[in-house]
């Protein structure tokens, strides 16, 4: 178990990232759907190059971020990453993720017991999943 999930003594979410759509995996994460937000701003490119190395970033103006997710709608496994934000962290996260083919990168940002997302199709010439 990572060390993250073990010192906020919280289960690791194994079930959500073996999801194959990301409705599924959003529900067994939060057991709730998110509402799109103008307040989660996602910074993702028009086009990845080459799929296995896609920059994705994400921040937010809503107060008490407790937790960022991202999601790509067509991999093999819909979640990429999530990551629990401790009380007086800034609410903003970057990673590189790995794209199977041309889909949608989904954020999702709980806030105050609520859900917010942001949705960007990112179009991959080159499949980083094996493709």
């Amino acid at each position: 178990m990572p060390a993250a999930f073990a010192a906020a003594n919280e289960k690791y979410p194994e079930d959500a990232f073996k999801q194959k759509s990301d409705g599924a995996a959003i529900k067994l994460l939060y057991g709730k759907t998110a509402e799109p937000s103008d307040k989660v701003k996602m910074d993702a490119p028009e086009i990845a190059e080459n799929g296995a190395v896609v920059p994705i970033s994400v921040s937010t103006t809503l107060a008490d971020v407790t937790s960022i997710a991202f999601l790509v709608s067509e991999n093999p496994n819909a979640l990429i990453a999530k990551y629990n934000i401790p009380a007086g962290t800034v609410p903003a996260v970057a990673n590189r993720i790995k794209m199977a083919k041309t889909s949608n990168v989904i954020v999702i940002v709980e806030a105050g017991g609520k859900l917010y997302s942001a949705t960007k199709e990112v179009k991959v010439t080159v499949g980083g999943c094996g493709g």
